[in-house]
């Protein structure tokens, strides 16, 4: 592979805005930018980012980031006579940090590596807040050669990298980590309407849970700050997008023959907190479909 001297960025929405602007600023190379709204090309333009097509992109960059809303969306960019896998002139590497099914993953990676491209998967964990400071988590799929080549880029964004395995590895794990976090958040959303209705201000419940077994990552962030006080704003990570990637936690099970009824269950509540208009709500908002429940509802009153 030749040297890196432009990187492309396509889709520069509440994650891909703070992570292009860290690459622009710290890369030391031009970075050529693609989206369809225009205000966080606007906005990126004060820092050097060149709004540019997709096919602009493909003829010059020789590393390509995709930040999308899912698989079915980077499938969409890479594919047909316009896309990006057709297209790509100057493109040696590929970095999809979106979070993905495994197998289009695997499907994109095999497509480019025909081509003579190499295909990395890199979705990121943390918050917006996180990318805006540049502490993101990845977890990287793809060979040791690319990986080696799009690290260093990578942490202008990130201060947790992890080579994980080959071309796929990292959205399994980033599937597995939500289906773990947000089922532990079930069981706090849970506990919290247990503990209430028995008497028990969540506060201290959860302070107590703190000092106990039952202390967590979740606890202390989606417990603390969003269901015991009750308090799931929009723009942060919405219930929408955890369920697509517990859709894709369930896949992915089915794949290799486990029937995961953990996630299951929790999919049905998530598809609850959509149907109550609750889709655009930090996703701890499935708290406010358990705080509502009953026996009768969801259980045996006998």
């Amino acid at each position: 592979m030749s040297e890196i001297r432009c990187i492309g960025f396509v889709g520069v929405g509440v994650m891909g805005e703070p992570m292009c602007r860290h690459l622009a600023t710290k890369s030391g190379r031009r970075v050529l930018a693609h989206d369809l709204a225009s205000e966080p090309l606007a906005r990126l333009a004060e820092v050097g980012v060149q709004a540019a097509s997709l096919a602009r992109i493909c003829e010059e960059a020789e590393l390509v980031f995709l930040s999308l809303p899912s698989g079915e969306v980077v499938e969409r960019v890479v594919q047909g006579d316009a896309g990006l896998l057709a297209r790509a002139e100057a493109v040696q590497v590929v970095v999809d940090l979106s979070t993905s099914r495994h197998d289009i993953t695997v499907r994109l990676g095999t497509l480019f590596e025909q081509r003579g491209i190499a295909f990395v998967d890199a979705p990121v964990m943390r918050t917006r807040t996180a990318a805006e400071a540049g502490t993101l988590a990845v977890t990287v799929g793809g060979t040791t050669a690319a990986f080696a080549l799009v690290e260093p880029f990578l942490r202008t964004f990130a201060s947790d990298v992890l080579h994980v395995g080959e071309c796929g590895a990292g959205q399994v794990v980033k599937i597995l980590n939500n289906m773990v976090v947000y089922e532990t958040v079930l069981a706090l959303a849970e506990a919290r309407a247990i503990g209430v209705r028995a008497g028990v201000d969540a506060e201290r419940l959860f302070s107590a849970f703190a000092t106990c077994s039952a202390d967590s990552f979740a606890l202390r962030n989606q417990g603390f700050k969003a269901i015991a006080p009750q308090h799931f704003p929009e723009r942060a990570f919405p219930v929408i997008y955890a369920r697509k990637d517990l859709g894709y936690a369930v896949a992915l099970a089915e794949q290799v023959g486990i029937d995961a009824t953990g996630a299951k269950n929790l999919i049905a509540r998530f598809d609850e907190a959509i149907a109550s208009g609750y889709g655009e709500k930090y996703a701890p908002a499935i708290s406010l479909v358990v705080e509502r429940g009953t026996l009768g509802r969801h259980g045996n009153d006998s």
